[in-house]
């Protein structure tokens, strides 16, 4: 199974980012002592991580069949895309919300706001252009599906795990110049470590939400029921078949489909013919929906 191009692309762009944003970051917290800067830099670093996570996941379930995973390894980027659910929560979320505990039991005047400001509008910059690449690429793969229920479909969790991630870190960075501005304003260095936890209680809500996404793709979800209802017709119009009793389907990769049916045969139809329309069903399938790797026909009498 090979990712495709776009789904790399958004990768890069985002660890890119993240990145240069995480540097600019952790430089201004060191300046100004800002609890909302440092914690939009583990942000940074954790989102940093979780790309290069996705990439090596992407990587390792490329890899063919073998003897001990005669499927594939297609399911081992759901793995990668669970551990980063868990990474956004605990590393994401705990590191922020327990930062902005500490600057509000003892807080400590910012310093050198302009340079907090200044680091926010190139991170906003930076991150504004991954997030664009994000929203481009997955708009384009959503087709006419609304923008949750597509996430729902969704099979490939790289695509919609960067959005999550992107559009978490935009809400972060107005926060952390929410958090600023109030304390200057009102002289009130607590209200930077309030932004803090407001952005992990964020984080805390995008990680849960992955995490249910990557556990119904790691338990194994159907393909699209246009699919199943495609390969349905497709074999009961064969005449030697009556109908089809069953037809299982499960994602074991973003483009990778184990299918099963249960097919009732003609009575008369001899055996030697049912074993080579088997086979030549599956050749068919295969050819018309290259998404199917694995095919398992079973021939059943209609109960």
């Amino acid at each position: 199974m090979t990712e495709p191009p776009e789904s790399r692309l958004i990768l890069f762009a985002a660890l890119a980012a993240n990145l240069g944003i995480a540097i600019a970051k952790f430089v201004a917290a060191t300046i100004t002592g800002s609890s909302a800067m440092l914690t939009e830099g583990f942000h940074s670093v954790v989102d940093s991580l979780n790309q290069l996570l996705l990439l090596y996941g992407q990587k390792r379930s490329s890899r063919p069949p073998d003897e001990w995973h005669p499927l594939g390894y297609g399911r081992e980027l759901y793995f990668w895309s669970f551990v980063v659910a868990i990474l956004i929560f605990s590393t994401g979320a705990g590191l922020s919300i327990y930062e902005g505990v500490v600057h509000i039991s003892d807080p400590e005047p910012i310093r050198s706001p302009l340079i907090n400001y200044i680091v926010l509008g190139l991170s906003l910059l930076l991150e504004g252009a991954s997030w664009g690449i994000a929203v481009r690429e997955f708009g384009a793969a959503k087709g006419d599906h609304g923008w949750w229920e597509a996430i729902r479909r969704s099979k490939d969790p790289p695509t919609f795990i960067v959005l999550f991630e992107d559009s978490a870190a935009m809400f972060g960075l107005f926060v952390a110049a929410a958090g600023i501005t109030l304390s200057l304003l009102t002289g009130d260095p607590r209200w930077d470590g309030v932004a803090s936890i407001v952005i992990g209680l964020a984080l805390a809500g995008v990680a849960l939400a992955l995490a249910r996404e990557s556990k119904d793709l790691l338990i194994g979800e159907p393909a699209d029921p246009a699919l199943e209802a495609a390969v349905r017709a497709a074999v009961t119009r064969r005449p030697e078949v009556t109908g089809v009793n069953e037809i299982i389907t499960i994602h074991i990769g973003p483009r990778n489909i184990f299918l099963g049916l249960a097919v009732d045969f003609e009575d008369e139809v001899p055996v030697g013919r049912v074993e080579a329309m088997i086979a030549e069903t599956e050749t068919e399938l295969r050819e018309r929906w290259p998404s199917i790797r694995a095919i398992y026909i079973k021939p059943q009498a209609k109960p």
